[in-house]
């Protein structure tokens, strides 16, 4: 309130930027688009030039640092969790944010974050894969829309809109290092707009990055010399994206297409000297991921009659292929390879939808939609070579090796019917309602009302309620492996079994349930003018039979299970369970001024505040063996608690001239989380980012920048003593990574 009154009654400069009175967007509703000031749940929107101007150098990471409800934990290990890394809203878990590339359902990852971070046991979408350069903007949704655009809409919706442009371009190239003088990296850009024959346009990105790898870990106590590894992996991305559009005269072609080629290297813990002959001294092992990832959208929309239509089809598939690197399996002593072929992962995912529309005339008008849509999917892993899995399997990364083949489908069709109306001027009403049937996991029936109610010209109230679900993902459904992981700071290979697994129905395995939400979100729009904008909401989320990947169990009767399963590379086993009902309950504030400071001078500031708590209401007891218990500690903390309870973002920048300066200042809260075996509760961090960018002429612009100028890191592990000599100094969980200060510099060249 005291921005409010501060920035009210300060002159009224000029304003030339787009404020959020005037920014369309066309998330949350199926209309032409609307006011951001307008919508009845809060949406934010960040521009791709924002964005990019930052210096960082993958989206998921960019938004991290604007988006207070926003988190992407920057996990460094492991060939799941640092390569699938999760992005999350709201505090709740990545695969309950519904993922939007021009208006359809994005397709998830066919890596399964099976490690012990957050968003484990969650099938992320990989943002990571979308270049910035191809984004003219994003719209993240917070609130539950699973009625508007079906399942994992839980938390809310991130809607990426690529660019349309029909002409001009960039090339721009950007290296960068860390204070520590390892992380190496470096990305070109290629960015083109062309006209097709003047009835469309085609706009085409090209992207490649590079980055060298990181390592934060200490003196190993026992060799008296470092041992491990753990930091960002080495990694080669190559994206490209293509979006285009065409009038065909009455009515328009459009489609999009976005590629990505991933190649990475992770470590996995040391090993210890005399686990393997090959390595006398110990060695680290490295899991080498070649992942390809495309999906696109083509279709065809029009009007007739006053109902505008929308045909589409979208595809999506990913493919993801492990190499075991620097390795040996021990049970084959002298013979065994340093190189396994461990397998790999498939998904595909393809969506037919049609949407009807049209405005409304009675009362002060409205709209109408109403659609239907079918979605196919396939899930499918890949055995490694044998040596890959037989007897104790490769170190770091047995080969898949699933008990019976993994090669599933299912399909979902879906109806819904969403209506706004505006009974004055001043009132606006929406509901929505969708009927969704899995082959799988049977029907549902979701809803959604929303109000907005604006009593003056510079206030308004909102308000919406919703009912939601989340079918279990093929992913959790059958995935099966077996990893080498820490568990209370001893190496052991854990067993993932799937859920029809007769290992897991001895241990306490039930049937998946799909997850059932309700959602509540009251809210506050400000809009005093003079290019000054604040919001205010809270929220409430609950959630039940909550999907989660169940904590390790071991001893005794897990043994048994085991050697009566004739299993002899797992000593520990986890499954897939709907063994919690959560609530959460957060505040989220957003502040906004555009405007002029002198006739020279332009000046954006962004503040943002989030907060999120979660409670467990109910855990269910294993039914098999109740005294082991499904969800303990670590898992629920990953759960609930492992994410920074709130978050401050503070973004300010000034275009003088040929001169423009930014600086982000990000406060990261509290959170708590078992990293080895002591439960710790990890303090706050701030980090300061700052860039500058010279434009030189009209088409040339030098830039450069400090990242982490603060040199935050997260607070050590307490009894990091305990596990690998005490190498291992940090936590893979809250929200900043472990490579502390940044510093880059770029160059532009537009036309």
């Amino acid at each position: 309130m005291l921005a409010t009154v501060a920035l009210t009654t300060r002159p009224a400069f000029a304003q030339d930027a787009v404020s959020d009175e005037d920014m369309i967007v066309v998330t949350g509703t199926r209309s032409e688009g609307r006011a951001v000031t307008d919508s009845p749940a809060p949406i934010d929107v960040y521009s791709g030039e924002d964005l990019a101007a930052r210096g960082l150098m993958d989206l998921p990471r960019a938004l991290q640092f604007v988006a207070p409800s926003f988190n992407y934990p920057r996990s460094a290990t492991g060939p799941s969790a640092a390569n699938t890394r999760a992005a999350t809203l709201r505090g709740l878990s990545p695969d309950q944010v519904l993922v939007l590339v021009n208006g359809k359902r994005w397709h998830g990852s066919s890596v399964i974050n099976f490690n012990n971070v957050v968003g484990r046991g969650a099938v992320p979408v990989d943002l990571a894969t979308i270049p910035m350069a191809a984004i003219e903007r994003i719209e993240v949704l917070r609130d539950g829309a699973a009625a508007q655009y079906g399942s994992d809409a839980i938390a809310g919706v991130i809607n990426i809109v690529l660019k349309t442009a029909d002409h001009g371009g960039f090339v721009s190239v950007q290296s960068g290092i860390t204070g520590a003088g390892d992380g190496a990296a470096y990305i070109g850009t290629l960015n083109q707009g062309l006209s097709l024959g003047g009835r469309g346009s085609l706009n085409i990105t090209a992207e490649i990055r590079s980055h060298e790898p990181t390592n934060r870990t200490a003196i190993d106590s026992r060799y008296g010399r470092l041992t491990g590894e753990q930091g960002d992996p080495k990694s080669l991305d190559i994206n490209t994206a293509w979006n285009a559009r065409y009038d065909l005269g009455g009515a328009e072609l459009y489609g999009d297409l976005i590629y990505a080629h991933r190649r990475s290297t992770s470590p996995a813990q040391f090993r210890a000297p005399g686990t393997s002959v090959l390595y006398p001294q110990g060695f680290v092992p490295h899991i080498r991921l070649t992942m390809d990832d495309v999906g696109g959208s083509i279709g065809l929309r029009g009007d007739v009659s006053g109902w505008r239509w929308d045909l589409s089809d979208t595809i999506g598939y990913n493919a993801a292929d492990f190499q075991v690197r620097d390795s040996a399996n021990s049970s084959l002593g002298a013979a065994s390879p340093s190189r396994f072929d461990a397998g790999g992962a498939r998904y595909f995912q393809n969506v037919a939808n049609l949407t009807l529309s049209r405005p409304l005339t009675v009362l002060a008008g409205g709209n109408i939609a109403v659609g239907a849509e079918h979605r196919h999917e396939h899930y499918s892993i890949r055995s490694g070579e044998s040596a890959s899995f037989a007897g104790a399997g490769a170190q770091g990364f047995p080969g898949f090796n699933p008990a019976t083949p993994v090669s599933i489908s299912r399909n979902a069709v879906s109806a819904f019917l969403d209506g706004e109306i505006k009974p004055f001027d001043a009132v606006s009403l929406g509901g929505a309602v969708r009927y969704e049937h899995y082959s799988d996991f049977g029907s549902a029936v979701t809803g959604k009302i929303s109000a907005l109610v604006r009593p003056a010209s510079f206030i308004a109230f909102r308000a919406s309620a919703s009912t939601g679900f989340r079918a279990p993902s093929l992913q959790q459904t059958g995935f099966s492996t077996v990893t080498s992981q820490s568990s209370g700071g001893t190496l052991v290979n854990i067993g993932t079994f799937a859920v029809n697994d007769p290992v897991s129905r001895a241990l306490g395995a039930e049937p998946l349930k799909r997850e059932k939400s309700r959602s509540l979100s009251v809210g506050v729009v400000l809009t005093p003018g003079h290019g000054f904008t604040l919001t205010a909401d809270v929220f409430h989320i609950e959630i039940d039979d909550r999907i989660a990947l169940s904590d390790t169990l071991s001893g005794a009767a897990v043994s048994t299970v085991l050697k009566q399963a004739g299993i002899t590379n797992a000593s520990q086993v986890r499954f897939f369970t709907n063994a919690l009902d959560t609530t959460t309950t957060g505040f989220e504030a957003v502040a906004h001024w555009r405007g002029r400071l002198t006739e020279n001078v332009r000046a954006n500031l962004d503040l943002g505040y989030a907060r999120a708590t979660s409670d467990v209401d109910q855990l269910t007891q294993n039914p098999a063996l109740p005294a082991l218990p499904l969800l303990g500690k670590m898992a629920l903390d990953l759960l609930t608690t492992a994410q920074p309870r709130d978050k401050i973002t503070a973004a300010g920048r000034i275009e003088a001239g040929p001169v423009t300066l930014n600086a982000d200042l990000t406060r990261f809260g509290e959170f708590k989380a078992v990293s080895l075996l002591a439960e710790q509760v990890f303090s706050p961090v701030t980090t300061l980012d700052l860039t500058a960018d010279i434009r030189i002429g009209q088409q040339m612009t030098f830039g450069f920048g400090v990242l982490n100028l603060t040199n935050a890191y997260p607070d050590k592990i307490v009894d990091r003593a305990i596990s690998q000599g005490g190498s291992i100094q940090y936590p893979e969980v809250g929200g900043i990574g472990t490579n502390g200060r940044e510093f880059f510099a770029r160059a532009i060249i537009a036309w």
